[in-house]
């Protein structure tokens, strides 16, 4: 990577794809990054870089080094994919870790008491729900899905094609079913390529399918 190049990761901010760390963490906190761009459209980690966009360099490589090698094989499940790069810049260096988007989703990180998977939203690394974690599965399944058009998938496109987006909670309420039933069905369909389930903050909802937004955009999951 060049300067410039660093110069315009920086520039943009911490974002969809980009991360920064004035230092390294430890390995338990750099894989949930690492987990949550692996599960999304991948990205880069900036170390040596404050939230403010300055530029604190680090000193020693070798133990960031060390410490990114342990966070990916040790505290990720599977291990996640990672290059990096240690880039001179004004006096000082920053290190440079890219994580491509995975072939072999969900990536969780390994906890004393389990495992936990996270997605990348806007600038934040946050906690997969299951039903997040099932289409991150089956997007890596690339098999045909199968799935019944009846009354309550009819009334659920003409709501969408009025309303444009719904909850678990709202399909459930509207066709009078259980919220566990209601997910069933829209992971199904979101399977099927018919919808596509978007994260935010604070809220999971469904749309119809629709070309993929741009990289700030809330995290789209498709199959």
């Amino acid at each position: 990577m060049t300067v410039d190049a660093l110069r315009q990761l920086i520039a943009l901010g911490e974002g969809f794809r980009i991360e920064f760390k004035r230092k390294v963490p430890s390995a338990d906190k750099l894989a949930k990054a690492l987990v949550a761009f692996a599960n999304s459209r991948g990205g880069h980690i900036l170390i040596g870089v404050d939230d403010n966009r300055s530029v604190i360099g680090i000193r020693s490589p070798e133990e960031a080094e060390f410490e990114i090698e342990r966070a990916a094989r040790l505290y990720c499940d599977p291990p996640v994919a990672y290059t990096i790069e240690l880039v001179p810049y004004a006096g000082r260096q920053v290190l440079v870790i890219h994580v491509p988007e995975s072939t072999q989703k969900p990536h969780f990180r390994l906890e004393p008491n389990g495992r936990t998977a996270f997605i990348r939203v806007q600038d934040k690394s946050l906690e997969a729900s299951r039903d997040v974690v099932r289409a991150l599965r089956d997007e890596q399944a690339d098999r045909p899905i199968r799935f019944q058009y009846g009354p309550r998938e009819e009334q659920l496109f003409r709501y969408l094609n009025r309303y444009e987006r719904i909850t678990v909670r709202e399909f459930s309420r509207m066709v009078h079913i259980s919220p566990r039933r209601a997910s069933r069905i829209l992971v199904t369909l979101v399977r099927a390529g018919v919808l596509r389930l978007h994260k935010t903050e604070k809220a999971e909802y469904f749309t119809l399918a629709y070309d993929e937004p741009g990289a700030d955009s809330p995290t789209v999951f498709r199959t």
